[in-house]
């Protein structure tokens, strides 16, 4: 029993992981569309990288939180039948 809740455990915090990782590349993806010139003034300059590094971690963090609370819920319903 306790072997199965710490394997249990684990894989939730793989795929955590795993879905936060790609929710990030993915968003790093997108952002590259964006017209950073329009805000900042050198957005090839290393502050300029670094903001759309941490934009795409933030918006990253955000997708990824809405996808596993969305599997999450999903898990759940089956417990209501």
């Amino acid at each position: 029993m306790t072997a199965e809740l710490t394997g249990s455990i684990g894989i939730s915090g793989l795929t955590s992981m795993i879905v936060s990782l790609l929710c990030v590349a993915l968003s790093w993806w997108a952002l590259q569309n964006l017209k950073l010139d329009l805000i900042i003034r050198y957005p090839k300059s290393p502050q300029g990288r670094l903001l759309h590094l941490l934009l795409a971690i933030v918006l990253g963090h955000f997708v990824a939180g809405f996808l596993l609370d969305y599997l999450g819920y999903t898990a759940q319903i089956r417990h209501m039948f």
